[in-house]
């Protein structure tokens, strides 16, 4: 795990470049405490930077990596889990590889196939390779998203880096407000496709890779296209059990290759089926050899304390078990500017805070960690998926047609499932107060739309400006592809394209915090290829949630976890801090003349909406990122005290 940077221009001298890569470098560090190191070309105005996160091979895997013969040079962040199979392979076609670092490997593979090397890779990516022959620029990201890469090109220059920290230090580059990004956030809290909330400044999306090349009058032009998306060839001549098993093979694989490090690596343990059974299958691969794992709590109740079932998975596996409740809300005037400048984006939700401190916890032990994210957008484990699904079968119910979808779900199927929502009644309540048996992606709009009832909180003229934009719109584009099949292909795809890579940019940030690595078996993109092969009426039948996945790892993990019901999916105690201990910090933020002056807050309707915050609501967390993000960013606070 590292940081890169890189410019490429069309004008410019060694000097500048080297300067400028030097302070895009500088406020990434963190990402790479082990190594610095910048490149330089001597034709043209291009350099790439690299901070070094030393994993695999540290001895030799210092970057920017150049090939032997001088022509290809790489920056990389992530890791390449199937490194030794491609190395064995391009040592039996006479690729004169030296070292076992996967860089060297990413190198060579370029050099062999190609741009179509891609295909090959089993791991989590966004690299920058330069080639000097041909004076050509290609970079990719990996197909789900893992990892960040950022881009800035006004037509002459071309930015990219690891962080959208690091574009900023370039100083021809102006923090600005994206009021299409703005739309998103308000909307979804994430920003979809590849917009960012930074005007000027774009994601590579999951799955896209980008070149860059100068023309015959010496003009830099980029090209952004996309090399992966999930197909879902539906496998109608196989059994549920088939699915199961292989499945579980699958599963275990990616374990095995994620677990190759030549450094200490630990897990991330919630007490969840997801992080729970990624714990027991490493434990199970170490023949005897302790796992260290880590658990955060909060000590403000029950409702929010999961460490008795992570202490089950724990005494189980045999792992050595370390816990950290985190700090009270008197904490958060400090730690949540700190994690702002962490994080470029005011993403997710509050579960950021527990991730960071417990990724801290995670550094002083290991330097890779292994996680279970993903784990409900593939396997069907949101209960907005039933919720949805709860209206579809109803409506079939009522209008006499479930029999006339392939894959349908019957209102009888689904009702010994039900009790799961019997915690959900204000999403039930809000998916139904504007609307019954709409179109689908109106209906799971409402569901993922949290801007719904906040409206009056904003003044819209400063939020839309002239832009015409449309998220419902965006969204439509992603839930409407062709040939998802049926309801459940259609969330979980918009979640994969959506939420999850916003919930991944939080692993990410999280953990480069406190300079570590962290890995996602469960995002295995065999994995992730396999699950939209299984008919819909088995992956999600009768809505069982995590059918699949539950049965796959059935005798992998503790039956208190394989029959758990109550998974709260690390809640926070946002709502008691903002009301108590971090209540002052709150108002003296939102109320503050700053925030006034801005002109995004309706601060009367803003005053109410803080009394008024239910347990689990977003209301105040959305608000308190969004100013905290322009204070950070837009305002030029660039580095809070701390960091």
């Amino acid at each position: 795990m590292c940081g890169l940077a890189g410019v490429v221009s069309g004008f410019g001298v060694k000097q500048e470049i080297s300067d400028g890569l030097r302070n895009m470098l500088a406020v990434i560090r963190h990402r790479g405490p082990d190594g610095e190191g910048v490149w330089l070309d001597e034709r043209r105005p291009v350099g790439l930077g690299h901070v070094r996160l030393a994993i695999i091979d540290p001895e030799h895997g210092k970057q920017p990596m150049v090939t032997e013969d001088g022509r290809y040079i790489v920056v990389f962040n992530g890791a390449i889990y199937n490194y030794l199979e491609l190395r064995r392979e391009l040592v039996g076609k006479g690729h004169p590889l030296h070292s076992y670092s996967d860089t060297e490997v990413l190198l060579y593979a370029y050099r062999e196939w190609g741009e179509s090397f891609v295909d090959r890779l089993v791991g989590m990516f966004a690299f920058a390779i330069w080639d000097k022959h041909d004076q050509k620029l290609f970079c990719a990201r990996d197909r789900i998203g893992i990892k960040p890469f950022y881009y800035h090109f006004d037509g002459q220059r071309l930015l990219f880096a690891s962080e959208i920290k690091a574009i900023l230090a370039d100083p021809s580059v102006k923090a600005q407000a994206n009021t299409q990004g703005l739309q998103d956030y308000l909307t979804f809290q994430f920003c979809l496709n590849e917009k960012t909330l930074f005007k000027g400044i774009e994601k590579l999306e999951p799955g896209y890779c980008l070149s860059a090349t100068y023309d015959g009058s010496n003009q830099l032009r980029i090209q952004v296209r996309q090399y992966w998306d999930l197909h879902y060839h539906i496998d109608e001549e196989h059994d549920e059990r088939y699915f199961i098993d292989t499945l579980a093979g699958l599963i275990d694989d990616s374990v095995r290759l994620h677990m190759r490090s030549d450094v200490p690596l630990g897990a991330h343990l919630s007490g969840g089926l997801d992080s729970s059974a990624i714990v027991c299958l490493a434990a199970r691969m170490l023949n005897g050899e302790q796992i260290k794992t880590f658990t955060g709590a909060f000590a403000e109740g029950a409702q929010f304390d999961e460490t008795a079932y992570a202490k089950d998975v724990s005494s189980f596996a045999g792992t050595a078990y370390n816990e950290i409740y985190i700090p009270a809300g008197n904490e958060l005037s400090e730690v949540l500017p700190r994690l702002m400048y962490y994080m470029d984006e005011p993403l997710a939700g509050p579960g950021v805070i527990p991730q960071y401190y417990v990724s801290r916890l995670a550094s002083q032990h290991v330097k890779v960690v292994m996680g279970g994210q993903g784990g409900d957008e593939l396997f069907i484990g949101y209960a907005r998926y039933m919720a949805a699904y709860l209206e579809k079968c109803l409506s079939g119910a009522i209008y006499q047609t479930a029999d006339q979808n392939r894959y349908a779900v019957s209102l009888e199927s689904i009702v010994p499932n039900l009790p799961l929502l019997a915690t959900y009644q204000p999403m039930l309540q809000g998916l139904w107060k504007d609307g019954l048996f709409g179109p689908r992606d109106q209906r799971y709009f409402s569901l993922v739309d949290r801007s719904g009832g906040v409206s009056h909180l904003f003044n819209q003229d400063a939020i839309r400006g002239q832009c015409g934009y449309s998220p419902f719109e965006s969204f439509q584009r992603i839930f409407n592809r062709d040939e998802l099949h049926s309801l459940v292909n259609q969330m979980t795809y918009f979640d994969l394209k959506g939420s999850l890579p916003a919930l991944l940019h939080v692993e990410d940030r999280t953990s480069m915090a406190a300079s570590i690595e962290s890995r996602v078996p469960l995002l295995d993109h065999r994995i992730v290829e396999f699950m939209a092969t299984v008919p819909p009426n088995i992956k999600f039948a009768g809505g069982r949630m995590k059918h699949l996945f539950k049965e796959s790892i059935r005798s992998a993990v503790p039956t208190s976890i394989f029959e758990r019901k109550d998974k709260m999916g690390f809640p926070t105690p946002l709502t008691q801090w903002t009301k108590g201990p971090a209540r002052d910090f709150v108002r003296d933020t939102l109320l503050s003349q700053r925030a006034r002056e801005r002109g995004l807050f309706n601060v009367e309707a803003v005053e109410r909406a803080l009394a008024s915050e239910s347990e689990f609501g977003r209301v105040v967390w959305g608000l308190l990122n969004l100013e905290l993000w322009h204070r950070v960013f837009i305002d030029g606070d660039m580095k809070p005290s701390g960091v």
